[in-house]
């Protein structure tokens, strides 16, 4: 008799949550690709509006990471999941509604279609309140997008670990988080095109749509491993394969409610501050390459959105080499003898290396805009390999009940840095490009990018010494 063939249903849920994570992506980069050409002739907004927005969105994120968590925890992996993505979805539909809001609001024509909207705001001779109110109802809509996306990493990060081995996890979590790579690689090719056929407004709902197909599937999809009749007793084996399965049960979920650990836990242990300070040094260098690239082409080389759709599209090619960075750690763990958390520790310096990159992006610009897009694609793929293994340092050392919880406390503090960045660059660009500031021999606008480019290259390798500094060695917690 042969052994029987192991069924592979966890990389269906996989590939769901790769789908998940590019949806997300997606809708959170129609604003950045769309403000600069689009929004910006309507609602005149300079580059601090656009920063507070983004900046905003980030600290929203932030605070809804630390509470999706706990959230995504309660509800359990399938309902947690739905209930962000519904939200989200919503969240970035209603973006395409703030003109005919502003409409209303300014001259009391509300029931008026896009161009109508776009009409009646030309009309206002008041500059200022069109920028003031139009910016409170974006950064409204964005609020409900930050809340309903600060679900999308601790349920994929819970499903993982429901779903893979401790060996497997970095592998498994950076294929699914490849997929902020393709979703910031679809939108140059998709939503300016789609923002200048049918307007910008189009770009958002379309795009926001997705998520309530992907709703659909998930619906039938998801089952916990133990319960899915599509995962046999050969791939469960493998699952659990660092579980003592005798020990465990299929806990009632009020019992099980009544275990979940509070905050005031989490915060006790230095595996906590050690995720959450790495999260906080490199969020917000990720998210701003996201939001502000766009308009880093537009101001330094004068592109339009649909000018730098290939830029932006070789730029996140290069970003998807981040795959290797769920190969690494396990070539560490299964080549050289080490255990999980010392094996991504590794990695995670590395892969700490490449941002410093960045310092060379701006000067090598003189030469093409293609050496800083090539830069810049680098660091990134850098970013998401980091980012693949950092959140798997969670499943490692803490147990499955707290890890969306932990997870999203480290989220709100990578939230907490990209709301300063995105803040910072905001105003430091406007002032750079009013006075004329110069620094390092660049002039401008120019001389900001230089300034956050230099903040962002050496922001991987503070963050890694703290952490080690912090857990120097593997020391998962089970006292929870």
């Amino acid at each position: 008799m042969g052994t029987k063939k192991v069924s592979n249903y966890r990389w269906t849920i996989c590939s769901m949550l790769f789908f998940a994570t590019t949806i997300n992506y997606l809708d959170r980069q129609v604003l950045s690709l769309t403000w600069k050409d689009f929004i910006v002739p309507e609602f005149h907004w300079t580059n601090n509006d656009y920063g507070n927005i983004t900046a905003l969105f980030s600290i929203f994120y932030a605070v809804s990471m630390l509470f999706a968590g706990r959230f995504v925890d309660w509800m359990d992996t399938k309902k947690g999941f739905l209930w962000a993505i519904g939200v989200w979805s919503i969240g970035a539909c209603l973006h395409a509604y703030c003109g005919i809001a502003t409409s209303g609001i300014l001259t009391g024509n509300w029931f008026v279609g896009f161009e109508g909207a776009k009409e009646s705001i030309a009309m206002v001779d008041n500059t200022a309140m069109v920028i003031s109110t139009s910016v409170t109802l974006f950064i409204f809509a964005r609020f409900v997008l930050a809340v309903g996306e600060a679900g999308n990493f601790p349920a994929a990060i819970k499903a993982t670990a429901e779903y893979f081995p401790k060996k497997d996890r970095a592998l498994s979590t950076s294929i699914f988080n490849a997929g902020a790579t393709v979703g910031a690689l679809a939108a140059p090719i998709t939503i300016p095109f789609i923002a200048k056929a049918w307007g910008w407004e189009m770009a958002f709902l379309i795009i926001g749509a997705l998520g309530f197909v992907w709703m659909g599937a998930w619906i039938f999809l998801y089952k916990k491993p133990e319960l899915n009749p599509k995962v046999n007793a050969e791939e469960l084996a493998y699952i659990q394969q660092d579980v003592d399965v005798s020990t465990m049960t299929l806990a009632d979920p009020a019992e099980e409610a009544a275990r979940k650990i509070s905050f005031k836990d989490c915060f006790k242990y230095k595996q906590t501050w050690a995720f959450a300070f790495g999260k906080f040094m490199t969020d917000g260098v990720w998210w701003f390459f996201l939001f502000w690239t766009p308009a880093y082409l537009s101001s330094v080389y004068g592109m339009d959105t649909t000018e730098s759709a290939l830029p932006l599209f070789v730029l996140y090619m290069i970003t998807l080499l981040s795959i290797i960075g769920g190969w690494l750690p396990s070539y560490f763990v299964d080549k050289k003898g080490m255990n999980p958390y010392d094996g991504r520790m590794r990695a995670m310096l590395i892969f700490a290396f490449f941002p410093l990159l960045a310092l060379l992006a701006q000067p090598l610009g003189q030469v093409t805009y293609w050496l800083p897009v090539i830069i810049i694609g680098i660091a990134g793929a850098a970013h998401q390999a980091w980012s693949a293994n950092i959140f798997s340092t969670v499943g490692d050392m803490f147990p499955k009940k707290a890890i969306a919880t932990i997870t999203g406390i480290g989220g709100m503090a990578g939230g907490v840095g990209a709301f300063l960045i995105n803040k910072g660059s905001g105003v430091l660009f406007d002032h750079a490009g009013q006075t004329q500031m110069v620094f390092m021999g660049f002039k401008g606008e120019e001389a900001g990018y230089f300034i956050i480019f230099s903040i962002c290259a050496v922001s991987y390798l503070i963050g890694w010494v703290v952490m080690k500094t912090l857990v120097p060695v593997y020391k998962p917690i089970t006292d929870l």
